[in-house]
């Protein structure tokens, strides 16, 4: 008999899950037992019709909604009268989603109750349009429609909409909506009456604000689109409902200017949206992933914000935003490095204010990617770049430590990366003192301990100021974790390794692309790209939009704007 070791080990440390179980609870023995293999099952959409018999309705909606079980789904049977007569009816909604003043004073109350509306005389027709031509009166008169008549002349809720399938139907209810059927006609009623409760707009969490303004978006998307109406105040700006996620359809909102946004970026972000086959989207970051194009160093290509006033001046500038339901970020596409490490309030002040901002960016951004792994080829290769006193002070400080550098500056840099996500995670009042006590207590109980040197101290330190001084979290985060790499090629190959690290990764910047656009234009190639963001001119001189968009309207403001000044 063979014993084959490597299937005993397996088969003791290895988990092979079972494709059928028997979980039929049923002590009929008559029962059929259901086919559980559904690996390979694929979803398919409720699109059935709405039927005309009422009872048939109620009882597929009591199916769907399992309302022996949902607690919070109500089912309110009731008597319409109309045209003097008497039809069964019901509603659905969900308690809590829904404003139940306006259900009573706006749905049920003119339905049930008997008034001079739904008491209508079966001898009177519906005037059409009415002219009077050579003293002779014209009429076009139109006969009794019961669901028309419903419509607008017993629901007064401003928001109502004929549905003939059950899958549009259900969306309205499960988003807040109410539904309404009647008995002999083969449609039902989606009337929104939501009232659940949401978060007011606040001022921004992230995005900390200078000199601009203090609103932010919500969870709502239909708030958030408000948002934009108010900033952008144009009839141009086009907001279009998009549906992601085969269960939860997550409603979206893809927002472009009309008359500025080059159709084909609006038609390349379209077309992404509407090919994503996923179950669920509850996030902004989620599509963000699924609507980018893949890279390896997992470099940011759609930027992401909260604030309305930065989500309008892209807009403004020729770029598609959309907002997801639920989530309190609206996504900028097209994004280049520029955007990236800017901010907002940078067009709010003087240029040599803001370019000079800009600039630090630039310089903490290179400090975040490269300094660690500079400390580290300086210190194991090219230890004759040093003034003589500051080798010999770094050498009498690596004295005691028992490390080599590579595992004192990874020790450290992992250290505060613990730091800053504790900080993050632990609750507000202590996270401040978290970042205090692990900065001060342990850096210098780690150089008394003679752990490491207090000069890994102060780079590490500085790389972390650095890294937070970048304005996007992405961006900022993708830094942070190719340090890593630039920290084994400083250790492996000094300066020529951290050469060739430099080389491949511009080179892969060059090559990225966001929704066409090349992510390092305006520095690679260097052409002259109008509408910039690199260097800030005064505001008088942002003539034109940028030009890699392609926009319809080029210019954004004449010549000479300041007319006042220069006639």
């Amino acid at each position: 008999m063979n014993f084959n070791f490597k299937n005993f080990v397996k088969s003791i440390f290895t988990y092979t899950p079972e494709k059928k179980y028997d979980f039929n609870l049923s002590e009929d023995p008559t029962v059929d037992n259901q086919n559980t293999n559904t690996e390979n099952e694929e979803n398919t959409s409720d699109d059935t019709k709405i039927f005309q018999s009422v009872s048939v309705n109620l009882d597929y909606m009591k199916t769907k909604y399992n309302t022996l079980i949902n607690s919070d789904v109500v089912l309110r049977e009731f008597t319409l009268n109309a045209k003097g007569k008497q039809y069964n009816a019901f509603i659905v909604y969900i308690d809590g989603m829904v404003n139940s003043q306006l259900l009573d004073d706006f749905i049920l109350e003119p339905l049930m109750m008997r008034n001079k509306n739904n008491l209508y005389d079966d001898s009177q027709n519906k005037v059409i349009s009415e002219a009077v031509t050579n003293n002779i009166t014209v009429r076009k008169v139109k006969k009794f429609d019961l669901s028309e008549y419903i419509m607008n002349c017993l629901v007064p809720q401003n928001s109502i909409k004929p549905v003939s399938d059950f899958e549009k139907i259900a969306s309205g209810i499960n988003s807040g909506n109410c539904a309404l059927f009647v008995d002999t006609l083969s449609i039902a009623y989606d009337i929104e009456v939501k009232g659940f409760q949401q978060r007011n707009v606040e001022k921004p969490s992230n995005e900390i604000v200078i000199k601009g303004s203090h609103e932010s978006f919500v969870e709502n998307i239909r708030t958030n689109t408000s948002l934009l109406r108010r900033y952008s105040n144009t009839e141009e700006l086009v907001i279009e409902n998009l549906e992601i996620g085969t269960i939860t359809k997550t409603k979206c909102a893809l927002c472009y200017i009309q008359n500025i946004t080059n159709n084909d970026l609006i038609a390349e972000v379209k077309y992404r949206l509407n090919n994503l086959s996923i179950d669920s989207l509850l996030s902004a970051g989620q599509l963000e992933q699924l609507i980018s194009d893949s890279n390896a160093l997992n470099v940011p290509q759609v930027l992401s914000t909260e604030r309305p006033d930065k989500a309008v001046t892209y807009l403004l500038a020729g770029r598609v935003i959309v907002i997801v339901n639920g989530s309190p970020y609206a996504l900028i596409m097209p994004a280049i490095l520029i955007d990236f490490l800017g901010s907002p309030d940078d067009k709010n002040l003087k240029p040599s204010f803001s370019n000079f901002l800009k600039g630090i960016r630039v310089l903490a951004a290179f400090i975040t990617l490269l300094l660690p792994g500079l400390y580290v080829a300086i210190t194991s290769f090219h230890q004759e770049l040093l003034p003589t006193e500051l080798l010999f002070s770094i050498l009498a400080s690596r004295e005691n430590v028992p490390f080599p550098i590579i595992v004192e500056i990874l020790m450290m840099e992992i250290s505060f990366e613990l730091i800053r996500e504790a900080g993050l995670r632990v609750p507000s009042p202590i996270g401040p003192t978290i970042g205090i006590v692990g900065a001060l207590v342990l850096g210098q109980a780690a150089v008394s301990a003679g752990i490491v040197s207090p000069i890994l101290i102060i780079i590490v330190a500085i790389t972390g100021i650095g890294s937070f001084a970048i304005p996007d979290f992405s961006f900022g985060f993708h830094l942070r974790i190719t340090r890593f790499l630039f920290i084994l090629l400083g250790y492996i190959a000094g300066f020529l390794g951290i050469a060739l690290g430099l080389f491949i990764y511009t080179s892969y910047l060059v090559e990225t692309k966001s929704f066409g656009v090349s992510y390092t234009l305006g520095l690679s190639p260097l052409d002259n790209v109008k509408g910039n963001d690199y260097y800030l001119p005064p505001v008088w001189k942002r003539e034109y939009r940028a030009s890699f968009l392609n926009t319809k309207k080029p210019k954004k403001q004449s010549k000479i704007s300041m007319m006042w000044k220069y006639k």
